[in-house]
């Protein structure tokens, strides 16, 4: 749900998604009903999203890059709006991460 206090960028849709927040860490509440097998536990023990090798939650549909288990997915990630700055900063790290990698090359 939107906060209208909050500002959003409306230039941000799903269709151009890149996913950018499903390489964050995403810590699972009691009242998360996330499949046991895209769990895992961290150092301290406690409940994570897993990640694949290549850094990536492991939830995510490689093929269309949006989450496959949407309707159950944790409430961090729920809280997390598309557009608003949280989402915007991790697009924009990513762009930078990605240019650094093209001039490396």
């Amino acid at each position: 749900m939107s906060d209208p206090a909050i500002e959003y960028d409306p230039a941000v849709r799903c269709s151009d998604c890149k996913a950018c927040c499903c390489k964050l860490e995403v810590m699972l509440m009691g009242e998360d009903d996330v499949p046991r097998r895209f769990m895992q536990q961290d150092k301290w023990e406690g409940w994570i999203m897993a990640r694949l090798d290549d850094g990536w939650c492991a939830a995510l549909d490689r093929s269309t890059m949006r989450c496959g288990i949407y309707e159950r997915r944790p409430v961090i990630c729920r809280d997390f709006q598309m557009g608003g700055s949280d989402c915007i900063s991790e697009r924009s790290d990513q762009t930078v991460v990605v240019l650094r990698q093209r001039t490396v090359l």
